[in-house]
């Protein structure tokens, strides 16, 4: 068996299944998918680049677009595992991929694609030194 290689910045979470994720179909809500990204790419700052430190700076993210390529349904009985990297880090973009999986099995892959804004301005500007440093150390 091959052994898996850490990807930059991943991050693994078991993901919550409520009542209220559930639609009409009887399936998790193509919405709550968005959520579960959102919840993984904030455990990615947490890790990374705590919120103090953007607020401190003024510099904060911002996602420009979220695909989400669904495979399989996840119902309320199944326990989701969220799984994400950062796939490529730019000058002024970042780019993050996710898998959220049940029993081993992918149910959905996610590509997002992301800048850092400047609070004061609202203004695009490069991905902190911090993360570009961090990201290079994983290649």
């Amino acid at each position: 068996m091959e052994d898996e290689k850490i990807l930059p910045f991943e991050v693994i979470l078991p993901l919550s299944v409520r009542t209220y994720d559930i639609d009409f179909a009887g399936i998790v809500s193509n919405i709550v998918f968005i959520r579960w990204l959102e919840d993984l790419r904030c455990e990615i700052l947490v890790n990374h680049l705590p919120m103090e430190e953007q607020l401190k700076d003024g510099v904060v993210p911002l996602l420009i677009q979220t695909q989400i390529d669904y495979k399989r349904s996840i119902t309320l009985v199944d326990k989701p595992i969220g799984r994400m990297w950062i796939s490529k880090l730019k000058t002024m973009k970042w780019f993050v991929n996710a898998e959220i999986s049940v029993d081993g099995v992918i149910a959905a892959t996610a590509e997002q694609t992301g800048c850092f804004i400047d609070l004061t301005t609202r203004r695009p500007v490069p991905v902190p030194t911090e993360l570009q440093q961090k990201y290079l150390e994983y290649d």
